[in-house]
């Protein structure tokens, strides 16, 4: 092993080299870039902003659904007459004006935790 790099020190009040010291072991490892990346996709996500679609979208009709017999798929309709929401397909997430699948929630885990040394190594 081979001695450390040294580096100059230079004095406060005047422009000149008060002294040299050897570099700290630190900035003789190599960079990690794969420790790196981890560190800063994680602390990215500590700055979002939970979101959500409200929990009654997609949800407000009064529909059921026909039934078997019609020749229509069994997907709850909206009961309206004499126009054209009439016989609409409601409440599935394949349907017009539908709730999506599987509605996003506030609750999601959206910050990270990250190791206080990775962080320090990165």
């Amino acid at each position: 092993m081979s001695a450390r790099p040294t580096v100059n020190v230079y004095s406060a009040s005047e422009d000149k080299i008060a002294g040299t010291v050897p570099l700290p072991a630190v900035f003789t490892s190599p960079i990690r870039n794969d420790i790196v990346q981890f560190v800063h996709t994680n602390m990215a996500k500590n700055s979002r902003q939970a979101y959500a679609v409200n929990r009654l979208s997609g949800m407000k009709h009064s529909a059921e659904s026909w039934g078997t017999g019609r020749a229509v798929a069994r997907i709850p309709r909206v009961s309206a007459s004499g126009t054209s929401a009439g016989a609409m397909g409601a409440f599935g997430n394949q349907c017009r004006n539908g709730r999506m699948f599987a509605p996003t929630k506030t609750f999601r885990r959206w910050h990270r935790r990250i190791n206080l040394h990775q962080k320090r190594f990165a």
